[in-house]
């Protein structure tokens, strides 16, 4: 038995508290930043708002946007 099922096995042994307590442990620990990506977003950012103001995009509404996303991802969820 290797070490994440060892874990595992742990973990499933535990009550619901402690479960709800070491998920929200693992999670924290993920949700952690990253300089790199931030500079990339930071970048990508940047782009976008000059684009904009030099009229090389445009923008929608948030009703429209989430009108595209809707059409976009229609019956994804359905796949998991």
């Amino acid at each position: 038995m290797n070490t994440n099922e060892k874990l595992l096995k742990e973990a499933l042994e535990l009550s619901s508290s402690e479960k709800s307590q070491l998920i929200e442990q693992l999670i924290i620990s993920l949700d952690q930043p990253d300089p790199k990506l931030d500079s990339v977003w930071k970048k990508e950012v940047e782009e976008r708002i000059d684009a904009y103001g030099d009229g090389k995009i445009t923008s929608v509404s948030v009703k429209e946007a989430f009108k595209k996303f809707k059409n976009r991802f229609h019956g994804l969820s359905e796949i998991y």
